[in-house]
């Protein structure tokens, strides 16, 4: 009894598969401390979206629904009536992403996909417009031409106490 037991131990420990998480997939760029450029963008190109330590959001400094972030920045990043107080050009455009220590992850994790959905939704748009066929169908050269016309610029600040910019 104690070896059929064994075996059937042995069995599962070699068969099962355990669930890792992965967590947010991004790749980052290699640090070279030698090639660094301080790069100065233009506040017209900067979309900063805040979020304090009771998971409220500030957008371009006005309290806004998680709901409405992503056709906000949507409307932002490509500019399509040429507004001078949005990018001047999808290229130029950076979404700047700042979080409270106290941000809770669900929220940052909300906020994150709502930004990158918005991204998603510009290059379907496009390859639609220019293709007739979604982004994820077409071959990667036409992808490839797509991401250049909207290029993900989404930059994370390092996390500190800014709950007192949102009534917190």
């Amino acid at each position: 009894m104690a070896d059929v037991a064994f075996l059937l131990l042995a069995f599962f420990l070699m068969t099962t598969t355990m669930n890792i998480d992965k967590g947010i997939m991004v790749k980052l760029p290699p640090w070279d401390p030698e090639n660094v450029i301080d790069v100065k963008v233009a506040d017209r190109n900067v979309f900063t979206v805040l979020v304090n330590a009771n998971d409220e959001l500030l957008v371009e400094g006005e309290p806004m629904e998680v709901s409405k972030l992503r056709e906000a920045a949507k409307e932002f990043i490509a500019n399509p009536y040429g507004r001078p107080d949005l990018s001047e050009s999808p290229q130029k455009a950076v979404i700047s992403l700042k979080t409270d220590r106290g941000t809770s992850y669900k929220m940052y994790i909300t906020v994150y996909n709502e930004l990158k959905a918005a991204y998603r939704e510009l290059r379907d748009e496009a390859a639609m417009k220019k293709y007739g066929v979604p982004f994820d169908k077409l071959p990667p050269d036409k992808q490839k031409e797509i991401r250049k016309m909207y290029p993900i610029k989404i930059s994370e600040a390092e996390p500190e106490a800014i709950g007192e910019q949102i009534g917190g």
